[in-house]
């Protein structure tokens, strides 16, 4: 019997109990550079506090679809572009601290007050999912 690839062995031994945080966000062209820097905070205290991973995207091939798609679920407007985002997490109790955390964090404060946040909240998606196959 041939013996196993070091990366086959590996992925027989990844666990998938991961937990993944999951946000579509509509963001204003002209604001987007702001919210890079708020994604960049972002990023450096979700880690601090404990996330495994931290990602923000934007979209480059997206493309309108007739009854669903990214845009129309957020209701995007012309000069918005969508953000597709996820952090990662061991566990959901995890994720729990470590939001909880990070709400309580004065770093992320001064992206929260009125008239800074750079997005529409109210078209913003977001979800907790357990990871169900990993790699």
């Amino acid at each position: 019997m041939p013996a196993k690839s070091s990366a086959k062995k590996s992925a027989a031994k990844k666990s998938t109990s991961l937990y993944v945080d999951g946000f579509v966000i509509p963001v204003p062209r002209s604001k987007l550079a702001r919210y890079k820097e708020m994604a960049r905070l972002g990023s450096e205290v979700w880690r601090d506090h404990g996330a495994l991973s931290y990602h923000e995207c934007v979209a480059d091939d997206v493309p309108v679809g007739k009854w669903t798609s990214f845009p129309r679920a957020v209701k995007l407007k012309e000069d918005e572009v969508v953000i597709f985002a996820w952090i990662t997490y061991a566990s959901r109790k995890d994720r729990d601290r470590i939001n909880k955390a990070v709400m309580a964090d004065k770093r992320m404060h001064e992206f929260m007050k009125p008239g800074e946040v750079v997005f529409d909240g109210k078209r913003l998606i977001f979800g907790g999912f357990m990871e169900m196959v990993g790699w």
